[in-house]
């Protein structure tokens, strides 16, 4: 077992509204003995259903990962932890450890369910030292924790062009736009260009 393999501990630093196309929210991951960051882009619902567990808002029904819990204890089930195992073309893919006491099933899941899982069994999110060397982005001065709140109305953010464009820019710009995107904290445009410097060294 390689360094590469080597699991680490990740918390959940936020959810940041995307600038750049409507309705993708940035699932902010963090690791929790250093400095990088890995966003991760999901969709509204699914930053609706993380956000709801971690801000303790009750929905008036069960939404579908409430469901998935109840299920989960009727029948004496826990989810130990969830690991996010794999990142192959800008997809992250993440699997449930599952225990009923006596044996552990590992559950294929969406990256953005096995966290509104992990919130709501309040078990440990982690990820391989490979993933986060490719795919994590290191933050420099003053750590910070937020929360955005993602209840804003569709009209209030304009998108801008600049997400389809960053196919055409050298690889330097890039990687500056990277860092002006890290200081706004545009998570979602960051991912967007990280993707895009990974598909280059791919290829």
């Amino acid at each position: 077992m390689g360094n590469d393999m080597k699991k680490i501990k990740l918390d959940i630093i936020g959810l940041s509204y995307s600038q750049t196309q409507s309705g993708a929210y940035a699932l902010v991951l963090g690791e929790v003995s250093g400095r990088r960051r890995l966003p991760i882009i999901i969709g509204a619902a699914e930053a609706q259903a993380i956000a709801i567990e971690i801000e303790k808002m009750t929905p008036s029904r069960p939404l579908t990962h409430d469901l998935f819990k109840s299920f989960g204890q009727a029948y004496h089930i826990s989810v130990q932890e969830i690991i996010i195992y794999n990142l192959v073309e800008g997809i992250f893919y993440s699997k449930l450890i599952c225990s009923d006491g006596k044996k552990i099933v590992e559950i294929d899941a969406r990256t953005s369910d096995a966290i509104a899982i992990a919130v709501r069994f309040d078990c440990n999110i982690y990820t391989y030292e490979f993933i986060l060397s490719i795919a994590g982005i290191a933050m420099e001065g003053n750590d910070f924790a937020y929360l955005e709140n993602i209840h804003e109305t569709q009209e209030e953010k304009t998108p801008t062009a600049t997400a389809t464009s960053f196919a055409s820019l050298s690889t330097d710009e890039l990687r500056t736009r990277l860092k002006e995107a890290l200081a706004e904290e545009s998570y979602e445009k960051a991912a967007k260009i990280r993707d895009e410097l990974n598909r280059r060294k791919a290829s």
